[in-house]
C-alpha cells in the first residue's frame, strides 16, 4: 500500500440502545458511536417480534390529507 494515502482505519466503539456495547474497526472520524438496534435487539436475530407504533403516524397522516388519496 502507498504509505499516507488511506485514511486513518481504528477502533471505533459502539453502543446499541437496548445497553449492548462492541468494538469494531472504521475508518470514520468518531471514536464511539450510538445506534439503534443490533444483533441483540434487532428482531430478525432474536426472533421476537418487536412492536413499533406506526398506528400513530398513519392516523395524523390521515387526520392531515384524510380523503385525498382514496378511489
Amino acid at each position: 500500500m502507498k504509505p499516507e494515502i488511506h485514511p486513518d482505519y481504528h477502533e471505533v466503539n459502539v453502543t446499541c440502545s437496548c445497553g449492548n456495547k462492541f468494538t469494531t474497526k472504521s475508518a470514520m472520524s468518531k471514536t464511539e458511536f450510538n445506534i439503534e438496534v443490533c444483533s441483540e435487539c434487532h428482531p430478525f436475530y432474536t426472533g421476537k417480534q418487536k412492536i413499533v407504533d406506526s398506528a400513530g403516524r398513519v392516523d395524523k397522516f390521515n387526520q392531515k390529507y384524510g380523503n385525498m388519496f382514496k378511489r
